[in-house]
């Protein structure tokens, strides 16, 4: 006979959020760091690390722990705003933006495995107020009652620490609604938090397909045998995978690096999508990399590997323009400033300096 009073365990990817590192205090049992200069990042922007990602770090500033160590350069750049994209003007919802006519992000979640230090919503990702039921069934009713919407990417937070059940029945209502053609998933999961990826949850979401899903490699030192056993789970159920780079500071800025990268994320099956110029958000400047210093980048990388290894160069645009393809978009310079061109013939001004 089962004996009730005993608490069923956590599957171990819960039981691996459960015993994320949250405080400076944490950390400095683990790794020699300077406590000070990160306590008051922390206490301002939130912070969680998973025991898989910091077995990645070797020293406090090398490229893992740079992306996800609190650092007092957050607290530096004060003139810069908090949601430089406009994201919660182009809010009909809460946690629904409907920046393009066929296409809509839908923020499911406020967590994330890890809260990456450059991350564009620093404002809100490891806020206290979870997102509720009703404000997913009000994305919901806002999409099925939009029938240009023909694309639903579900992001966050990371909408993969949700659990299956409840994730799988967002997709369900989403995937009931006549007019959405594709779902699309963004996550860092398979590179922070590999054991979230079940075979279980890899066949619940082939049941959507056509279903795709965005991830996030910024150094090849993150492209273990643990995070490369999470991609084959997802394509060997025919989840297409494309990686969405950010272009970082004291990470990724040099040639070899990305190169090394881009090879190791086709050899795993995962689509180098994007490379993405650094969102200039409140916080993160000090990753920010020149877009001059990027298109070289991207000119060294153009015949030294296969094409289907090259990513596409984009910046999303201040005050809610879009995406623009780099250097192609640009139709002029100002002082620390570049002039882009966005996808409805708009000109948007890029702070440099």
């Amino acid at each position: 006979m089962k004996d009730s009073s005993v608490t069923p365990s956590l599957p171990p990817w819960l039981q691996a959020m459960a015993d994320c590192i949250i405080s400076p205090d944490g950390l400095s049992r683990i790794l020699p760091i300077d406590f000070q200069a990160m306590g008051k990042a922390a206490e301002t922007y939130p912070m969680r690390i998973t025991k898989y990602f910091l077995s990645l770090i070797r020293e406090q500033n090398d490229p893992i722990a740079r992306q996800v160590i609190p650092s007092a350069e957050e607290l530096s750049d004060a003139s810069l705003s908090p949601d430089p994209l406009c994201e919660e003007d182009q809010s009909p919802v809460p946690g629904l933006i409907h920046r393009y006519p066929h296409h809509v992000l839908f923020q499911v979640e406020n967590r994330c495995a890890v809260y990456c230090r450059h991350c564009l919503r620093k404002r809100k990702v490891g806020g206290v107020k979870p997102v509720t039921a009703e404000a997913l069934a009000q994305g919901v009713d806002y999409i099925r009652s939009n029938q240009e919407i023909r694309e639903v990417v579900l992001s966050g937070g990371d909408p993969l620490v949700m659990e299956d059940d409840k994730l799988l029945d967002l997709l369900r209502r989403l995937r009931a609604i006549n007019h959405v053609r594709t779902l699309r998933v963004h996550s860092r999961i398979p590179g922070v938090l590999p054991q979230r990826i079940t075979p279980e949850l890899a066949k619940g979401l082939a049941d959507f397909h056509p279903l795709y899903m965005n991830i996030q490699f910024n150094h090849p030192r993150e492209i273990t045998p643990e995070s490369e056993e999470a991609c084959r789970i997802l394509a060997d159920q025919g989840v297409p995978l494309g990686c969405q780079t950010v272009l970082l500071k004291g990470v990724n800025d040099d040639e070899a690096v990305l190169r090394e990268l881009m090879e190791e994320l086709l050899r795993i099956r995962v689509r180098p999508y994007y490379l993405h110029q650094l969102d200039r958000v409140k916080g993160a400047a000090h990753f920010h990399v020149p877009i001059s210093r990027g298109v070289k980048l991207m000119q060294a990388l153009r015949g030294s590997i296969p094409g289907t290894a090259i990513p596409h160069y984009v910046v999303d645009l201040p005050g809610g323009g879009g995406k623009a393809p780099l250097p192609e978009s640009i139709v002029g310079r100002e002082e620390n400033a570049i002039l882009v061109r966005n996808f409805e013939g708009k000109i948007f001004r890029y702070e440099e300096g």
